[in-house]
C-alpha cells in the first residue's frame, strides 16, 4: 500500500463490459496525474464463498473479476502502479469509504436499456450524493473503450464550486487532446487561462439543443458537473432538460467536495 499522501484513482469492477471501460479510463488518468491506481471487487457480505475482507496481492489472482481487470491495465500498456482488492460488502458502501481516501472514484455505467430508462444505477446514485471526492460515472457496454480527442462538455454558472468544476473539465480536455465545450452561463477567463485548449461556448436557454451527430461526428465523451448538478443528475430519465443536453451516451464526472 502507498503512502498517505500518495492518494489512489479506485475504480469499482464487477466483470462487466462497462467496468472494464471505467479501468482503461481511469489508467489514463493516473499516468497523466502519477498516481496509483486501486481495482476494488465489492462483494455482498452474503455472497461467503467469495472470501475474506480487503484480500490485495496473491489472493486477489483468485478473483475472475480482478484478474480481467488487472488485465485491462496491463494490455493499456503504460507504467503505473496498481494493486488489487476483494472487499466484503454492498458496492455502494465500500466506494464511498474508499473515496474519503482517494483522488478519484471510477465505475463502469451499463447502457440504458440494462437501466430501464434512466440514465444511471444505483451505485452511481449512492457516489453522486456521498462520495468525498470526484467521480467519474464511465459509459458504454460495447468493447470499444471511451476514446480521447473528442468533445468534453461544462456548464459555466455562479455556484460556488464552478471554478473547481471547470478547472478539471480544463485538465481532462489537455489530458484527452479533446475540445471543451462551456456552456455558457456566466463570462469568464478560463479561455485565457488554458489558451493550449480548443473552447468551444454554447449559449444556455437558446431553445435547442446542440446535436453531436449534426454538428460534430465526433460527440461529447464527458461532461464535468459540480455539486448541485450531481445531487440531482442521477435522478434524470431520457429524455432530460439538464443544461447538458443531447449528449446521452456521454460519460460523467462528478466534481465532489
Amino acid at each position: 500500500m502507498w503512502g498517505d499522501s500518495d492518494k489512489p484513482i479506485v475504480v469499482g469492477v464487477d466483470g462487466s463490459r462497462a467496468a472494464l471501460n471505467a479501468v482503461g479510463w481511469a489508467v489514463t488518468e493516473a499516468a497523466y496525474r502519477d498516481a496509483p491506481l486501486r481495482l476494488i471487487h465489492a462483494v455482498p457480505t452474503t455472497d461467503h464463498h467469495c472470501g475474506s475482507v480487503g484480500l490485495t496481492g496473491d489472493a486477489s489472482r483468485t478473483d475472475p473479476v480482478l484478474v480481467s481487470a488487472e488485465a485491462e491495465v496491463q494490455g493499456a500498456g503504460k507504467a503505473i502502479r496498481f494493486e488489487s482488492a476483494r472487499i466484503d460488502g454492498n458496492a455502494g458502501d465500500v466506494l464511498i469509504a474508499e473515496s474519503s481516501r482517494s483522488l478519484m472514484v471510477c465505475i463502469g455505467v451499463p447502457g440504458r436499456d440494462r437501466l430501464a430508462g434512466r440514465l444511471f444505477g444505483p451505485i452511481a446514485t449512492v457516489l453522486a450524493a456521498h462520495a468525498h471526492c470526484p467521480v467519474a460515472l464511465i459509459r458504454g457496454d460495447s468493447a470499444v473503450s471511451p476514446g480521447d480527442a473528442g468533445v468534453v462538455s461544462v456548464v459555466l454558472d455562479d455556484d460556488p464550486d464552478n471554478d473547481s468544476v471547470v478547472h478539471l473539465a480544463m485538465l481532462e480536455g489537455r489530458l484527452r487532446a479533446a475540445t471543451v465545450r462551456q456552456v455558457d452561463r456566466r463570462r469568464n477567463s478560463w479561455i485565457r487561462r488554458f489558451p493550449d485548449v480548443h473552447v468551444e461556448t454554447v449559449a444556455a436557454g437558446t431553445g435547442s439543443p446542440w446535436i453531436a451527430s449534426r454538428h460534430d461526428p465526433r460527440g461529447v465523451q464527458l461532461a464535468v458537473v459540480g455539486q448541485a448538478d450531481a445531487d440531482r443528475i442521477t435522478e434524470l430519465e431520457v429524455p432530460n432538460c439538464h443544461p447538458i443536453v443531447g449528449y446521452p451516451g456521454c460519460s460523467v464526472l462528478l466534481v465532489r467536495h
